[in-house]
């Protein structure tokens, strides 16, 4: 279920698909690699995959599941339901490890579930034990059978059962991974992630050999010289709106609608890096945003490429790519933490032949800067005295008030933040600074398995105060009469009000890997949890509320959601019309076959291009030029296409022209486009690159856009001799414009999935044509908005401030405010 390109079952051989076509008589730039059998071929352990169309890996796959998209948490849930049935799973791990206990005590959501009809007044548990929580469990998963998730999703029961008993197998060595398609698909994805990691739960599979990993257990970020977090004491409903408030990161996808609709402005803004207008939903309301003075002052493009958002760019400052840059990196590689060290090619090579760089622009091609020194600089222009209190952030930790510069940025990390470092360094005769100048990269640890089961220091230990369990937690509680605190009269740090569980200290051990990570977990005492209980010991524990992973969610109950607190799909019809919000909205329930009525799947990928980040690559462009629509031979026998025909994908506020690929590699009753393609520009020697981009006119009449394809790629004279020998025309259809905003009510994630209607065009002068209406748009995002249960939370805040937010305001700054 890993998945950013089409998913599903097709044949094992599949025939190479047309944008890797080269055409007749001509000879490539680069020739593609071609394999001669994609059947499985693994050996060892099996691969189970969903996906409902094939990749290049699928075809690997042992097993290869296509459920209906957006049915995921239906199959796995039933999965779920085999192993605890059957006792197949690690009741160990369980027990330590899960918040059981939390539900169990909680009298008034148990009730709750018995209302739902989830479990009867029998299934109750009459003590709070761990052997009460898995009748529990039995009981509320009884009803998801591999027949019923077979007749929900497609998948056939007896493929659930065998894919449990491998998961029973692979014990703690289950690894599970999961991706755009099915998460970033749907209204209620983040469901599907959650009845994923349920299985890694079950199996006791957490951060084992051979299991999944937190991404963070395997990433060090080392801490800077200065650290402005807590000092901004205003929130931006811009970037966090109160409609979202379990949204993990800002909701940036659909920033014009926010604009428009809080009747916002921004004086300066910053695309960085991103390409909005073309990788985003709904371009053409971006295109509003971007050319309004009303709604943005002055845009400024940081970019390593032409691409279609800078077009609309006040100044396009370009920013260097890897190469062309100092940067630091930790990627999830291998079980270890490591740090990597970029340093800008030409910058370096003038430096080893003696010649003074001061800024990397003066060495790069075409005085490109990086964006390091970019902000320092304009930090210090815009705040030249320190008056404003941001230049003091830019100034070197070497010389006090002067600038810093890039030597002294990384020269103080790598002395003072990377465990280590120092002292490798010192053996080869070298500073750190030189060491990572002269390798480029330096592993900090390679013990990352099991970070939960880690022993709370002793030096830590020795002035904390713990509380044991639950129990100790009530009676200390009862006691001291903390317990009937009013929690909402606390600062909104406080995360953890009354008394709780764990290992408190008021002296928590320095922070020295700055990786993202959630909290603190803080109470009214100015104590911080460095720890919980377990067996008697203390170990670190998870970075969540309860210290534990989390099978009963109480911020989820506690912000207005407690039908979604647990591992959860609805049953039936009626229950997926009462809990919609975790029912996708490509469901089959709304999609009406007889009508010509599809899911388009946007979210896949050809294995050759990633985003606008291969924009300049013109060999994988030789490679890769066209996007058709999948369709499965049974739709296009119906609609009367063949290959090569085009139809007209028609979504609730516009429509695209494209070409048809036939192909049994993808379901019936789902079309999918690849994204990455087509490219386009406005004028003809810029806008994007030429080799990638169809040459388009745009035309305005109220809120309807029509792009109008003028023609596609022609070869052209210049200093590349490349440019004069492309043969190919195509450049793709540019679909996600006519995808509208579907944030989804709770995560906020955009649900990437679209209901479409398709129909045959006969006229080809219309390939490539692409019409939207935003006011529709801007309709259907009220629609969505609508789904919502907006902050204020249980104690008036903006949103839970133990949850991750780059550069996280001061507390007061979470405090809620009926918006003017």
């Amino acid at each position: 279920m890993d998945g950013d390109r089409p998913a599903g079952a097709g044949p094992p051989e599949r025939p190479l698909h047309p944008a890797h076509e080269l055409a007749p008589g001509k000879r490539p730039l680069l020739q593609p690699p071609r394999s001669a059998d994609h059947r499985s071929q693994r050996a060892g352990g099996e691969d189970r995959r969903h996906r409902h169309a094939p990749v290049e890996h699928g075809n690997k796959a042992d097993y290869w599941l296509s459920p209906w998209p957006g049915t995921e948490a239906a199959l796995l849930l039933a999965i779920a339901n085999v192993l605890i049935q059957n006792d197949w799973f690690d009741r160990e791990f369980v027990r330590k490890w899960v918040n059981w206990d939390e539900l169990l005590e909680d009298q008034e959501y148990l009730q709750f579930m018995v209302k739902e009809g989830w479990i009867g007044e029998a299934d109750l548990p009459k003590a709070t034990t761990f052997d009460a929580f898995v009748r529990l469990l039995k009981a509320l998963y009884r009803p998801f059978t591999p027949e019923w998730a077979a007749e929900e999703s497609g998948v056939r029961a007896d493929v659930l059962v065998k894919i449990a008993e491998e998961i029973r197998r692979a014990g703690s060595a289950f690894s599970s991974h999961i991706w755009r398609n099915a998460a970033a698909g749907h209204r209620g994805g983040w469901m599907i992630a959650r009845a994923l990691f349920f299985l890694n739960v079950l199996s006791g599979s957490v951060a084992t050999p051979g299991g999944t990993i937190p991404n963070a257990y395997v990433k060090f970020v080392p801490k800077p010289f200065s650290d402005p977090h807590g000092n901004v004491r205003v929130w931006s409903t811009i970037q966090f709106p109160d409609e979202f408030p379990l949204a993990y990161f800002e909701m940036s996808f659909m920033l014009p609608h926010l604009l428009k609709d809080k009747n916002k402005r921004f004086e300066v803004y910053f695309t960085r890096v991103v390409n909005p207008v073309w990788t985003f939903t709904d371009g053409f309301s971006w295109i509003e945003m971007l050319t309004d003075p009303n709604r943005v002052g002055l845009h400024v493009a940081l970019t390593p490429t032409w691409n279609e958002t800078a077009q609309y760019a006040d100044y396009v400052l370009p920013m260097g790519l890897a190469p062309e840059r100092h940067d630091l990196f930790s990627y999830e590689t291998h079980a270890a933490q490591w740090i990597g060290f970029r340093q800008p090619v030409l910058r370096v090579l003038k430096e080893k032949e003696g010649q003074k760089v001061t800024f990397t622009y003066e060495a790069n091609p075409g005085e490109v800067w990086e964006e390091n020194e970019f902000w320092i600089e304009l930090s210090w222009r815009i705040d030249p005295d320190g008056k404003l209190g941001i230049r003091k952030y830019f100034e070197s930790p070497y010389r006090p008030g002067e600038k810093i510069t890039i030597e002294a940025y990384y020269r103080w990390i790598f002395e003072n933040s990377v465990p280590g470092l120092p002292e490798a360094a010192a053996k080869e005769g070298l500073t750190p600074m030189e060491y990572m100048r002269k390798y480029g990269v330096f592993t900090v640890t390679e013990d990352v398995y099991r970070e939960y089961e880690k022993p709370v220091p002793e030096d830590v230990l020795k002035d904390a105060r713990i509380i044991p369990d639950r129990e100790a937690a009530m009676k200390e509680g009862a006691a001291s009469g903390t317990a009937a605190a009013d929690p909402k009269a606390l600062p909104l740090d406080v995360t953890l009000p009354g008394v709780r569980p764990g290992v408190w200290t008021k002296t928590p051990p320095p922070k020295v890997n700055f990786r993202p990570y959630p909290g603190p977990f803080k109470n009214e005492h100015g104590e911080v949890r460095v720890g919980i209980v377990v067996d008697g010991k203390p170990v670190q524990g998870f970075p969540t509320p309860s210290g534990k992973l989390e099978f009963f969610s109480t911020t989820l109950k506690d912000w207005k959601w407690p039908e979604y607190a647990i591992p959860f799909y609805p049953r039936n019809k009626e229950e997926r019309k009462k809990y919609f919000h975790i029912v996708s909205h490509v469901h089959p329930d709304f999609i009406d076959r007889e009508k010509n009525e599809f899911d388009l799947l946007p979210t896949f990928r050809i294995p050759t291009l990633i985003h606008s980040r291969t924009n300049g690559a013109k060999w994988l462009y030789e490679i890769s030029h066209t996007n058709p629509v999948w369709m499965n031979p049974v739709d296009a026998e119906r609609l009367g296409v063949k290959t090569g025909s085009l139809v007209k994908v028609e979504s609730e506020i516009g429509y695209f022209i494209d070409k048809v690929w036939v192909t049994e590699g993808i379901r019936p009753g789902v079309i999918a486009v690849s994204h990455h393609l087509g490219r386009w520009r406005l004028h003809e020697d810029h806008g994007s690159d030429r080799w990638n981009s169809a040459l388009v006119r745009l035309e305005k009449e109220g809120s309807r856009w029509r792009m109008v394809r003028l023609k596609g790629v022609t070869p052209w004279a210049s200093d590349d001799p490349d440019t004069s020998r492309i043969w190919w025309e195509e450049a793709g259809v540019h679909q996600n414009l006519i995808i509208p905003v579907q944030p989804d009510p709770i995560s906020g994630m955009m649900c990437w999935h679209v209901k479409v209607r398709v129909e045959r065009v006969d006229d080809p002068s219309r390939y490539g044509e692409v019409v939207v209406d935003t006011e529709k748009s801007f309709q259907v995002y009220k629609r969505w908005l609508g789904y919502t249960r907006p902050a204020p939370g249980p104690r008036g805040e903006r949103r839970p401030y133990w949850m991750l937010r780059p550069l996280k305001p001061h507390p007061d700054a979470y405090r809620w405010q009926p918006q003017r």
